[in-house]
């Protein structure tokens, strides 16, 4: 009987295609994939590390593997990714239930290491991260029709809060040419919509080719038939410029939509994050933005409480976003990292005042999403379809990412209408997050 194998991928997309690279591993040699860790023999744990939350999770999943395992539901526990990249040896003592711990760079050896677990060796290694896979075949474990493709790994921003540098090195991109071609695998196994992501998807290609070449990269992949969207995450403002704008308006394959994370509008609260580029580059570029496509979607993170953040600073923030408004918004109270400059930075904010603040924020967009979407209304746009009820589907639009925005419920005309299909829509109902409409 086939040894069954069960992931449980924790974090971020990029995480995600890791996790779908180890899973094709494992398939290719003849173990059986359950959903379930409960109903597997092993259980991989690809975890992560990004702030405090994040490790509380992984812990915990790891935490209640163990049990399983301790009642004999399952067999052996695996941890791989970014927490255990993090804290390596110390991780594996810490947690004798696993009975591997590997790095980053070992996931390209996971069926050897799973056939390690269960000749019984106790596994901890952790090759250098320039040996983590960076192609190769995956399973999608999304929707079968929308994935993501990542176009580099690693950083090279070394903002002062973050400790992606540290875990997965720095920025390294993947040759134009090898993502071209993934993309159109991607699209042949019938992707339609395809996310591209990386720490910093608008720096990709500058150690490659020594300038940013995501438009450039954009327009190749858009060439492909079988692909209806292309979508862009995690674009650092100062590498965005008008050239790439101006190739997301010009292709209608490439969603009007982009994620520009500037984390800060105050200067000084800039310089102290160690964030390249200016508060002025990132009013020009949004006023450009709006300029160029009214109806574009911009998406941006901020962190509220970072070391020193006075209450006039934290108001520099809350002022830009009512006059630069962002569609969508996410907003992190700032977690003290280890090994991070700025978790020895002085003058800390107390947790009660960093969650005060992340509230206001998180209010305040709530507002500003609501009006965005109430102008909605009355439009006529298109829909992917990700799920049918009845008369009733559920989708999404060019304005929503997949796994990170809202969704929109419409009624169909259309009997035959099912997951994956896009239809014409007339918007009309909006919550601050959702939508509603009808096919027309």
């Amino acid at each position: 009987m086939a040894i069954k194998v069960g992931m449980v991928s924790l974090g971020c997309s990029k995480n995600l295609v890791d996790s779908e690279r180890m899973l094709y591993k494992l398939r290719s040699h003849g173990y059986k994939l359950v959903t379930e860790p409960g109903l597997a023999d092993v259980a991989i744990v690809n975890t992560c590390g990004f702030i405090k939350s994040a490790k509380e999770e992984a812990i915990e999943t790891i935490l209640e593997l163990g049990k399983l395992k301790e009642d004999g539901t399952l067999k052996k526990i695996i941890v791989t990714g970014c927490l255990a990249e993090r804290y390596k040896d110390e991780f594996a003592e810490q947690f004798p239930e696993a009975d591997a711990v590997v790095g980053i760079g070992n996931t390209r050896d996971i069926v050897d290491i799973l056939d390690r677990v269960l000749a019984d060796e106790r596994y901890v290694n952790f090759a250098p991260k320039l040996e983590a896979e960076l192609c190769g075949e995956r399973i999608i474990s999304t929707l079968p029709f929308f994935t993501y493709l990542k176009i580099a790994e690693g950083c090279s921003n070394c903002c002062t809060y973050c400790a992606i540098p540290l875990i997965r090195g720095g920025k390294v991109s993947i040759p134009m040419e090898k993502l071209v071609k993934e993309a159109q695998s991607l699209a042949d196994s019938g992707v339609k919509e395809l996310t591209l992501i990386a720490q910093d998807t608008s720096a990709y290609g500058t150690d490659l080719y020594g300038k940013p070449m995501l438009a450039e990269l954009m327009r190749r992949i858009a060439k492909i038939d079988k692909l209806h969207w292309i979508r862009v995450l995690y674009s650092y403002p100062n590498t965005i410029d008008e050239e790439l704008v101006d190739t997301m308006v010009a292709d209608p394959k490439i969603v009007n939509y982009i994620d520009i994370p500037i984390q800060h509008i105050d200067p000084d609260m800039l310089k102290a994050m160690n964030r390249h580029g200016s508060a002025e580059h990132i009013r020009e570029i949004t006023d450009y933005i709006r300029r160029t496509a009214p109806d574009f979607i911009l998406r941006t993170t901020v962190i509220t409480g970072f070391p020193g953040e006075t209450e006039e600073q934290f108001g520099h923030l809350t002022e830009f976003l009512k006059e630069h408004s962002f569609d969508r918004l996410g907003a992190f109270a700032y977690s003290q990292e280890d090994d991070t400059p700025a978790a020895d930075m002085p003058n800390q904010i107390d947790e009660d005042v960093k969650q005060r603040r992340l509230k206001r924020i998180m209010s305040l967009q709530q507002g500003i999403s609501l009006a965005y979407n109430k102008k909605r209304i009355g439009t006529v746009t298109e829909a992917l379809v990700e799920q049918v009820s009845g008369d009733i589907a559920y989708g999404r639009t060019y304005a929503e990412a997949p796994e990170v925005d809202g969704t929109v419920m419409f009624s169909i005309k259309n009997k035959g209408l099912k997951p994956g299909d896009f239809t014409m829509i007339k918007l009309t109902g909006a919550g601050p997050y959702d939508m509603e409409g009808e096919e027309i």
